[in-house]
């Protein structure tokens, strides 16, 4: 009964061995599965890591080795002083001005060359200063070729001589000129013009033109080429108060005869012997004094006492000024030497060293954005050469240093007065050192790319 159910049972077996292979085979299949997620995930992991370890490596490289954000540079403006204005003496007189010639930068140039003027801007008497317009024109129509050139030999007559009596008895200055006396042009200007000797200028002028009336002129003549409409001339002496001038035209006058090199040279002479004159004496007693160099006195009695006169100033600027300036109607000698010398003298005072920086001075302040820091100072003491109390205009110029090492030179602070400047150094007082590693590492938005993004 039995013999029947075997191929069943077989079947069975068969089935079951089927399925233990399938489910062999399936877990094969499995374990390759996980062994290639397996390798995948390592693969993946080692990429993860490669470029973990890259990127790493390159921020800590790159954040080693990047520039950092510039310092933070506060700078203060130094204070400048202010100088005290200068006080200007100006004369106890009818009239005045002073002309400065290479202080344009320091005094300004002033209204028709005039810097400083006073009183009225009429016509007023000359006296003799009208002798040194007789030696110009003169020497305009009969000029001498340098300083030196005695020039034509002038023969003196009678007539001549008798003006020496003619002025005596006016109470005119007078010089010996005895009759048949000779001497050169140059000679008779410098009797002329230093001991003012009225009957030497009206031979002299009759002598060059003929008479008085050609004489007179030409002088229209030679004031009207010159601008000088201001000016009247009526005689060659300055012996009539109708010899009148203005305070410009004076100062012009002044310049051309300056610019003569003859008629600079007598006037600036104290004193000369000459024959047929004798020994002269230069009325103008303020020759080599205060730094005067001409030209010519005049006076008319009380209160009419006038100067017209050449100074070179020696202020301790680069060059020297040329001073030109005049007095008229003053009471006495005595009060237009003292008022020109009180002039130039509050001139030459105005000028001054003013000091804008002592060594050390602070002037500002570096901070790193790393909290190190340093102080800026200007590196040595300073001054200006200025007049009175011109403004002084300063500015400063920092730049970023390369190096953080005390007394490294930053910049400069520069002054300026008029045409003068100073410039002085602007040093770092203090050591900055640089970053260290671990800032470096810890703020990236301060080095390079990143800081300049952020702009």
């Amino acid at each position: 009964m039995t013999a029947p159910d075997q191929p069943v049972d077989a079947l069975s077996d068969f089935a079951d061995l089927m399925t233990h292979e399938q489910e062999f085979t399936d877990g094969q299949a499995d374990a390759s599965a996980r062994r290639k997620r397996r390798r995948r995930g390592l693969i993946i992991t080692a990429v993860c890591l490669v470029l973990v370890l890259a990127v790493t490596g390159g921020y800590i490289g790159w954040a080693l080795t990047a520039p950092t954000n510039p310092p933070t540079v506060t700078n203060r403006t130094p204070q400048v002083p202010i100088g005290s204005a200068a006080a200007f003496a100006t004369p106890t007189a009818t009239a005045s001005a002073i002309s400065i010639a290479g202080a344009d930068a320091y005094l300004g140039e002033g209204a028709s060359g005039i810097w400083s003027a006073t009183g009225t801007g009429e016509p007023l008497p000359i006296a003799s200063i009208t002798k040194l317009i007789t030696a110009l024109v003169i020497l305009d129509a009969s000029p001498l070729a340098s300083a030196d050139d005695p020039g034509p030999t002038i023969t003196f007559d009678k007539a001549d001589h008798d003006l020496y009596d003619a002025y005596y008895v006016l109470d005119a200055t007078i010089a010996p000129m005895p009759t048949g006396t000779t001497m050169s042009l140059h000679d008779a200007l410098a009797v002329m013009l230093i001991p003012s000797a009225s009957n030497y200028a009206e031979a002299l002028s009759s002598k060059i033109f003929g008479s008085q009336n050609a004489f007179l002129g030409a002088t229209r003549d030679w004031l009207a080429a010159h601008g000088l409409t201001g000016t009247t001339v009526t005689e060659p002496t300055g012996i009539s108060p109708r010899n009148t001038s203005t305070l410009t035209d004076l100062l012009a006058i002044a310049k051309l005869a300056a610019a003569n090199p003859a008629i600079a040279r007598i006037v600036a002479t104290p004193s000369l012997s000459v024959p047929g004159a004798g020994a002269v004496y230069n009325t103008n007693g303020l020759l080599g004094t205060a730094g005067i160099t001409g030209l010519k006195t005049g006076n008319l009695g009380m209160g009419t006492h006038n100067l017209l006169y050449t100074a070179t100033l020696d202020v301790g600027a680069a060059a020297p000024l040329a001073v030109t300036g005049v007095v008229l109607g003053a009471p006495t000698r005595d009060s237009v030497n003292a008022s020109v010398i009180a002039a130039l003298e509050s001139i030459r005072s105005g000028f001054h060293q003013m000091p804008v920086a002592t060594d050390g001075q602070e002037i500002g302040s570096i901070a790193t954005p790393w909290g190190s820091s340093a102080t800026l100072v200007i590196d040595e003491d300073a001054s200006i050469f200025t007049w009175s109390d011109t403004p002084i205009e300063v500015t400063v110029d920092i730049d970023t240093p390369l190096t953080y090492r005390d007394g490294t030179v930053v910049g400069s602070v520069t002054w300026t007065a008029g045409p003068n400047t100073v410039t002085a150094p602007v040093t770092i007082d203090g050591n900055i050192d640089p970053p260290t590693e671990w800032w470096r590492l810890t703020h990236p938005s301060e080095l390079g790319f990143m800081a300049d993004a952020g702009d």
